[in-house]
């Protein structure tokens, strides 16, 4: 809109002109269109974001438990059962909301103020109080803050890659585009939060707050429903799954009970105490503490997460689709190679650190005149700066001036020091139809014209060059050389600029300057690509993730780089913007998983990219750093945002954010991921032996010898004590040896594979055998209740002990990884089995246990048959690798 109509034209529609609107106009049109601002997404409140932790089944399921207990006048069960499940609501709470805070507001993008003319007066006013109609003055450095038609573009260059992920600021104009024009390409329109690296404009607003583009975008994030993510619909499908069981035992016990001539009342009591001993109440609680502490360790490792179930999500991710600038690029523009004295000379060193070397066929160049004349003219004809702060480097100006200066930095020339010896006397900007810029400068040696621009335009304006030394003439022969050195280096993606000098006097007129110049060389930059995600990357492709690139660049970059890193292989296609719209869904659908590069798109396109992709059953991880990767990053299954350069909207739609911006971090997160993910199906599988020991114990005591071998205050200890510090120890294991080459967990593989349901069930049933053996043989030797309900407690926890060490990994023996390098494991271990020795030997906690002090021989017997459950696990272990040699 407005881009294919002439400047007078859109000033005619907005009611307005070049001296701007009336401040009464102003008022009326505020009044109108409302405040520059964008609407936020409803904040969830503090309360509402505890109570949330709160919604699961398994939670419903231990409240319900905490209010039959606390009925039966059971208030030690209900009071610690409450107590678990408020201690994982805490923990997850604090977690989300410290994660919350860490996130800006969305209008930290906006531009605080803005220059306009209003009442035929340049005036500076806030900018939530520009309307349609008010004319914008552009200078360097400003931010945008409402899309505007341009009136005027000197030397105007914008950078949009907040918004296009395009990484070259984008020269402007005010000529009139053709209706059909994508937004990226619509040079005469300035866009909200983009700006200005480069000259001088002004242009009229055509939209503000929600109306721009940028605020259709943030409009766009708040009609995405976030999804739940895999962890959390394994954890209530688990939940669903345990309370149904429990219920349905729960019940054929009572219905037995009171067909044996059992009161109602009393197997009410029984089958209380089987729920309590089948649902393991510090479940939710372990999980999130084993979540918590994942999360710690990943911002170790340079990445935050926002949302705590999130992390199991990386563990699952099979595609991650990434932006290109600043993700997968430096998004620092670098001259790597340089054209002069009719040789191709290489610049190393990335980025804006001035450290680097020049190369001929590997051997480094010195003291070259030819060098140091383009290079001279490279730094003095340029408007950008070289800057270090916080030990940091950086430039300003534009992006393509700053690596002429840093090139120059290389080679020990400081444009600082240089400007204080070649004044500049006049300049000859730069502008989009003349494609070159010529500064004049003053010297002891006299006055000189320095010109770079498009090489083509260069050398029309040259008729020497320099070369061995001298200035020859530049015959058609060596002007066809270097043209095919353009060639050459523009196959390679580089942007390639030309660079001229001349001596001149001081009475020159302007038009006779750029004429009969010395050709100085060619330079040749580009954003390069981040070394470390070339390793990533690979890294992705062993475990079984693919990377798929989504830029608002040009295909021929976009492409360039991919195969460089390793993104691109054969047979993978190769997708425009254009291209992709011009495409049904269900054509696309069909293509989607072979397209590897997807290039000039737009916000909505890369949305329906993500969303194809997931269709397909794909885990899909989003990575980006700007406004316009927000919509795709909120409806992926893993958003993951920049935390330096990437903009608050992205972050605030994101799940993770990387705090390094690295994505070679988001191989660290993912293997982070897949360890949490394990770790919690290993713990989950340790406490579903212990719980399945115990309900096999009650239900069988309850049947055949009508007694309980165990009572619920001891179930509730049990469950306790083997469900509180083992599994959270279990939660600090390190990955498993070649976890990052396995390829992606299915999303909807359960918590609980077929394997550890079998291994569960076996040591469970191996659990609750050797101690309704023990009750078998201490009713034949006449041993008293409390007696027999001691040792069987007690067994069934130091059972449960050497349990916790069969499951630091499901199939690797806890030999070959070593006894001790789980140090917390033993840890947690010896205060388990010294709490349990306390609820034995303590007066006070015997009484509220009503156990028995046990004998030594007594222990003789249960340390023994404790043992083989670690002894039967590892004999199958071992039993499964041979199998499988």
């Amino acid at each position: 809109m407005y881009h294919d109509e002439a400047a007078d034209a859109v000033l005619k529609a907005l009611n307005t002109s070049e001296v701007g609107l009336s401040s009464g106009e102003a008022s009326n049109r505020l009044e109108t269109y409302g405040k520059n601002e964008l609407k936020e997404e409803e904040k969830i409140s503090v309360v509402k974001l505890f109570l949330a932790q709160f919604k699961s089944f398994l939670i419903l399921i231990l409240m319900a438990a905490a209010l039959v207990s606390a009925l039966l006048g059971e208030l030690v069960d209900a009071f610690v059962i409450l107590f678990t499940v408020i201690l994982a609501g805490v923990l997850g709470f604090v977690q989300e909301y410290r994660a919350e805070e860490s996130i800006k507001l969305l209008k930290s993008l906006t531009s605080p103020e803005a220059l306009i003319v209003r009442d035929g007066k340049e005036i500076k006013v806030p900018s939530s109080l520009l309307v349609p109609g008010d004319v914008l003055i552009l200078q360097a450095g400003d931010r945008i803050p409402a899309d505007a038609r341009l009136l005027e573009a000197l030397s105007l260059k914008i950078d949009e890659s907040s918004l296009t992920g395009e990484s070259v600021p984008v020269e402007k104009s005010t000529k009139v585009f053709p209706p059909e024009t994508p937004q990226p390409d619509r040079k005469n329109m300035a866009y909200t939060g983009t700006s200005v690296t480069y000259g001088r404009g002004k242009a009229v607003v055509t939209a503000t707050g929600m109306d721009t583009a940028f605020g259709k975008l943030a409009g766009l994030i708040g009609e995405i429903e976030r999804e739940r993510t895999p962890l959390q619909e394994k954890l209530d499908q688990f939940g669903r799954w345990l309370g149904i069981a429990t219920l349905v035992v729960v019940a054929f016990v009572a219905v037995i009970g009171v067909l044996q001539g059992f009161s109602p009342f009393e197997m009410f009591l029984w089958g209380v105490a089987l729920a309590v001993a089948a649902i393991p109440e510090a479940l939710p609680a372990v999980v999130t503490v084993g979540l918590a502490l994942g999360v710690r360790r990943m911002v170790k490792r340079h990445a935050l997460i926002r949302k705590l179930p999130s992390v199991e999500t990386l563990g699952s991710t099979n595609i991650i689709c990434t932006d290109k600038t600043g993700t997968l690029t430096q998004n620092k523009m670098t001259v790597e190679k340089v054209y002069v004295n009719g040789t191709l000379l290489d610049v190393t060193g990335v980025g804006y650190e001035p450290v680097g070397d020049f190369f001929k066929e590997n051997q480094p160049v010195s003291e070259d005149s030819h060098l140091h004349k383009l290079l001279l003219a490279g730094a003095l004809c340029n408007d950008a700066g070289i800057v270090k702060e916080e030990e940091i480097w950086g430039i300003t100006g534009d992006p393509t001036e700053g690596a002429l200066v840093v090139a120059a930095a290389k080679a020990g020339i400081w444009k600082t020091a240089l400007e204080e010896k070649h004044r500049r006397t006049g300049e000859i900007p730069f502008s989009s139809e003349r494609k070159m810029m010529t500064t004049l400068n003053k010297s002891e040696g006299g006055l000189c014209a320095y010109s770079k621009g498009a090489p083509e335009v260069i050398l029309d304006s040259c008729t020497k060059i320099s070369l061995d030394g001298q200035e020859e003439e530049l015959t058609p022969e060596r002007k066809k050389k270097i043209l095919d050195t353009v060639n050459e280096l523009a196959n390679q993606t580089l942007r390639v600029m030309g660079f001229a000098y001349r001596r001149v006097t001081e009475d020159i007129l302007p038009e006779e300057t750029e004429r009969e110049m010395v050709f100085a060389g060619l330079m040749g930059m580009r954003d390069p690509p981040r070394e470390e995600a070339k390793i990533a990357i690979a890294t992705c492709s062993s475990a079984g993730i693919r990377t798929v690139m989504i830029t608002g660049d040009h295909k021929t970059t976009g492409f360039a780089i991919a195969r460089e890193l390793g993104i691109f292989r054969d047979g993978d296609l190769v997708l425009t913007g254009t291209e992709l719209g011009a495409l049904g869904d269900k054509e696309f659908e069909d293509i989607v998983e072979k397209v590897s590069v997807y290039a000039r798109v737009y916000p909505e396109q890369k949305l329906k990219v993500v969303e194809a992709l997931k269709k397909k059953g794909y885990v899909v991880a989003m990575t980006g750093d700007g406004v316009n990767d927000a919509p795709a990053l909120k409806a992926a299954d893993m958003g993951i945002a920049m935390g330096i350069t990437g903009t608050e909207v992205s972050k605030e739609a994101s799940s993770m954010i990387l705090t390094d911006d690295n994505f070679a971090s988001i191989v660290s997160a993912v293997e982070e991921g897949r360890n949490i993910l394990k770790n919690i199906k290993n713990f989950i599988a340790y406490g579903l032996t212990c719980h399945i020991g115990v309900v096999l114990i009650v239900l069988v005591g309850v049947l055949f010898w009508q007694i309980l071998p165990v009572i619920a205050v001891q179930i509730l200890w049990i469950n306790l004590i083997t469900d509180g510090l083992p599994p959270m120890a279990l939660s600090l294991e390190a990955p498993d040896r070649g976890l990052m080459k396995q390829k992606p967990r299915q999303s909807k593989e359960g918590l609980v594979s077929k394997r550890m349901l079998i291994a569960s069930l076996g040591l469970g049933s191996l659990i609750a055998i050797q101690s309704l053996g023990v009750l078998y043989w201490a009713l034949n030797e006449g041993q008293s209740l409390p007696k027999i309900q001691t040792m069987i407690f007690t067994l069934v926890v130091m059972s449960c002990m050497f349990n916790a060490f069969n499951w630091r990994s499901e199939k690797l023996s806890v030999f070959s990884l070593g006894v001790f390098t789980n140090r917390s494991l033993i840890y947690a271990v010896l205060s388990t089995v010294l709490l349990q020795l306390a609820a034995i030997y303590v007066p006070i906690l015997q009484t509220a246990f009503r156990t028995v002090p046990l004998s030594l021989s007594d222990w003789g017997l249960i340390i023994p048959l404790a043992s083989t459950t670690l002894i039967a696990m590892e004999l199958t272990k071992y039993l499964e690798r041979k199998t499988h040699r």
